[in-house]
């Protein structure tokens, strides 16, 4: 197998690339939701969330930077959730609409692996350039059904424990409970899968090279 070594950027600089669209699409609006409907209640917590979202696209827009196709999608998926949300007046469905989502992607996630085409494969090659030699190899093409496998698991495993949370939470606890709760089980479960993944996927490649040294 001729071609030259592929290597993994450090964790660390991961981190910094990651960190500021984690805050920016995950932690702030948690943050803008809870605090707006503290200080001004619930509905208006569903305006000063939308907001948000429709501010980070309106940013883009006027600086003349490229607008993710993801940000317009979630700009969509928010104004959906937060009309449902208003309409129901409770807090309830707007959290568990998204898991809802979720769960469909996992059998997505599944279905792919069962059509020998593992998404997660193609979400590697989005950030990372594989030789084509690299992924006809047999442990490549196990090793990324796998690890599509595990994460069809994590994110099923992240929505029903959300969803089984934001009711238990609703009929007797709280939403800042809720929120504490949810955010700490998600982040375990997803940065362990992280960690596994990335470990996983350099053992991999330090095998491929060695057996073709």
């Amino acid at each position: 197998m001729n071609h030259a070594p592929v290597t993994l950027p450090r964790l660390t600089a991961l981190a910094r690339q990651a960190a500021p669209k984690l805050l920016e699409g995950v932690v702030a609006p948690l943050v803008v939701f809870y605090t707006a409907m503290v200080v001004l209640g619930f509905k208006w917590a569903l305006v000063a969330t939308v907001s948000w979202v429709y501010a980070g696209v309106g940013w883009r827009l006027v600086r003349r930077v490229k607008v993710p196709a993801t940000m317009y999608l979630a700009a969509f998926a928010v104004t959906v959730r937060a009309l449902v949300a208003f309409w129901t007046g409770t807090w309830l469905w707007f959290f568990i609409q998204p898991e809802c989502g979720t769960i469909c992607i996992s059998i997505v996630f599944l279905a792919s692996v069962r059509l020998n085409r593992p998404l997660v494969q193609k979400l590697t090659l989005d950030y990372i350039h594989l030789p084509s030699a690299v992924l006809k190899h047999e442990r490549v093409r196990r090793f990324f059904a796998r690890i599509t496998l595990l994460w069809a698991f994590v994110l099923l495993a992240n929505s029903t424990l959300s969803i089984a949370l934001a009711v238990y939470e609703w009929l007797g606890g709280s939403l800042g409970a809720f929120m504490i709760l949810r955010t700490s089980a998600v982040a375990v479960i997803s940065g362990a899968a992280i960690c596994f993944s990335l470990y996983a996927f350099k053992r991999l490649l330090n095998r491929l090279h060695v057996a073709h040294a």
